[in-house]
């Protein structure tokens, strides 16, 4: 089904701003009658995705060929998932226009063959052999906080309740205004304190010739990442970038797939990735981003989409408490940014950004389906068997 959430306040970056968000969710219900719930947010700037075409993906996808599989335990569960290869319709060069769609199909099949086997979804990271190098299992866990381009009087208030907060880390929007930015960061590092750690993100605003300077004006300031400095298009640009700037560079729009991944540690032209589950086709790959970056000797953070629901940032929080050494979290924002919930409890972080792991089977959350209804645009049953 396609919904459409309405964001608390207008959400505006380099490449887009929007009011509300249109999510793409699945409802996955087992033969036994145990339910599932999978999101994903498509973003045609992103990875090239709609809503629409997501759902259209989906009924073009022989889905009782690829999902009616006997599942005893997690290793079926996850081969079967890893097998998942939705119907794209068109080349697919990068291996991403099909990302959100299969991160809500699989969240949903993990979900419930979760709730199935009364296993919370953090043991997929620990039961995938591979991801023995990156998996570590946290009791709770810290979020980083957001300043988007605003007027000066709400840039100072919310770099104030940044602080008030607690949080410990904070990245900013950049970019929309470029020659302002230096003093932007200026005024936020004043009233953000000298212990916040601040990063930018450009969303692929500055040209590669410009880059590099843009980067260093903003260095007084003691930023510690600048996130996707150029578009895609010039992403090799960066190898030369990297070497005249002393701020780590983060890919985001240019990290979505493992051949994305492959180019970038090849090509040299990042220090971290930028790994958000919709974003990269799901939990298990992005687990496999996650293992690639420690293989290639890079960091990563957790990303988030502004919009996503509780069914997503509890598929956030679970990847968060399995996964070690992830330099930043985003995510868990979601009664902070929407106006309603589509989901019966409260995982929203709490002060200084802090929240605990969930130990509830499948994703451990309910969601309200009346309360769902109610934001419902286009929806459609695929029976698998």
């Amino acid at each position: 089904m396609i919904v459409r959430l309405q964001l608390k306040k207008e959400f505006k970056h380099a490449s887009f701003s929007r009011s509300y968000s249109d999510n793409f969710i699945v409802r996955c219900q087992l033969t036994d009658g145990t339910v599932g719930w999978g999101e994903g947010i498509p973003r045609t700037y992103v990875t090239g995705e709609s809503p629409e075409g997501a759902m259209e993906q989906l009924a073009s996808t022989d889905l009782p060929q690829q999902l009616g599989a006997d599942c005893g335990d997690w290793h079926d569960v996850i081969q079967m998932c890893g097998d998942y290869c939705p119907n794209v319709g068109t080349d697919n060069p990068r291996g991403c226009l099909a990302n959100a769609h299969r991160c809500a199909v699989e969240l949903s099949v993990l979900d419930a063959f979760g709730n199935l086997f009364q296993s919370p979804l953090s043991e997929v990271t620990k039961t995938l052999a591979v991801a023995s190098p990156i998996y570590q299992s946290s009791d709770r866990i810290q979020y980083s906080s957001a300043i988007s381009t605003g007027s000066p009087r709400k840039e100072i208030l919310s770099s104030m309740a940044m602080r008030i907060y607690g949080f410990g880390h904070c990245k900013v929007k950049v970019a929309m205004q470029p020659d302002l930015d230096a003093a932007r960061l200026k005024r936020m590092r004043r009233f953000v304190g000298k212990r916040m750690d601040l990063r930018v993100d450009a969303n692929e605003a500055w040209s590669p010739n410009e880059a590099a300077k843009r980067i260093e004006e903003l260095e007084p300031y003691a930023i510690t990442c600048a996130e996707q400095p150029v578009h895609h298009d010039h992403v090799r640009s960066l190898a030369t970038v990297r070497k005249n700037v002393r701020t780590p560079i983060m890919l985001d729009e240019s990290l979505t797939s493992e051949h994305d991944a492959a180019c970038a540690i090849e090509d040299e032209t990042c220090d971290l990735f930028n790994i958000r589950l919709s974003k990269c086709g799901g939990f298990l790959n992005s687990l496999n981003l996650a293992i690639m970056a420690h293989q290639g000797g890079l960091g990563y953070q957790l990303g988030c989409h502004p919009g996503e629901s509780g069914i997503l940032s509890a598929a956030g929080r679970h990847f968060a408490s399995s996964v070690n050494a992830i330099r930043y979290r985003e995510g868990s924002a979601d009664r902070h940014l929407l106006k309603d919930s589509i989901i019966n409890e409260s995982i929203t972080f709490g002060r200084g950004g802090w929240a605990p792991a969930l130990h509830q089977p499948g994703l451990g959350i309910t969601v309200n389906e009346p309360e769902l209804s109610r934001f419902v645009l286009q929806s459609r049953t695929f029976p698998i068997s």
